[in-house]
């Protein structure tokens, strides 16, 4: 899929009752997150971005931090949620929507574990690697919190999410080929409880450690 055949609607605080039933019926939900900056503590979560496997992509601008459908579907034990650094994505929104996102799949971690033969674990990597698709990232560093979205904003967010369906599918598949999958499945389900630690303080030290 690209992300000029992908019909985006733009959503204001909350998803709306049709479109959260849909995602509620889905198997895997794609999320990505825009924020004001990189800083858990300091930004502030600006959009959700969402696309199931049907390729339905729906951007949520948050303002109010309400969004009872919203936060419904992202803790939907039934649908499986798919990330790329996914700790960041969980950690943002169990600050600001005050919710335990479960159960996650982060395509970096996956990348990490299984795609040894390459230090290039970004998204635009595998998305290339895997589809022949060159992303533009050239809205990364824009005004999130703008109250309208540019037509470029708009499609930045839908191709950070479109594509992570079939990525996590081809992961998938290599973790099982490289008997790494449970291991995978076990750090995934570790995620809400990193994400709580970085927001408690431990973001930067290695807990684990002998140190």
């Amino acid at each position: 899929m690209t992300t000029a055949s992908a019909k985006t609607r733009v959503l204001q605080d909350d998803l709306d009752e049709e479109c959260a039933q849909r995602y509620l019926g889905s198997r895997y939900l794609a999320v990505d997150t825009e924020t004001q900056g990189l800083s858990l503590q300091r930004d502030r979560l600006c959009l959700v971005q969402m696309c199931n496997e049907e390729g339905v992509v729906t951007l949520v601008q948050t303002r109010h931090f309400q969004a009872p459908r919203l936060k419904a579907v992202l803790e939907a034990e039934n649908v499986e949620k798919i990330f790329h650094f996914a700790r960041f994505d969980v950690a943002m929104l169990r600050r600001w929507l005050a919710i335990e996102v479960r159960p996650v799949f982060c395509t970096k971690i996956a990348s990490r574990l299984v795609r040894t033969y390459t230090g290039a674990h970004g998204l635009k990597d595998l998305v290339h690697e895997f589809l022949d698709i060159r992303l533009d990232k050239q809205q990364q560093s824009s005004d999130w919190a703008a109250a309208t979205l540019s037509p470029q904003q708009q499609a930045y967010a839908a191709a950070d999410v479109i594509h992570l369906v079939a990525i996590k599918e081809r992961l998938e598949m290599m973790l099982q080929r490289e008997n790494r999958l449970e291991l995978a499945r076990a750090c995934m389900a570790f995620l809400p409880t990193r994400a709580a630690l970085d927001l408690g303080g431990w973001e930067g030290e290695d807990i684990f450690s002998h140190s």
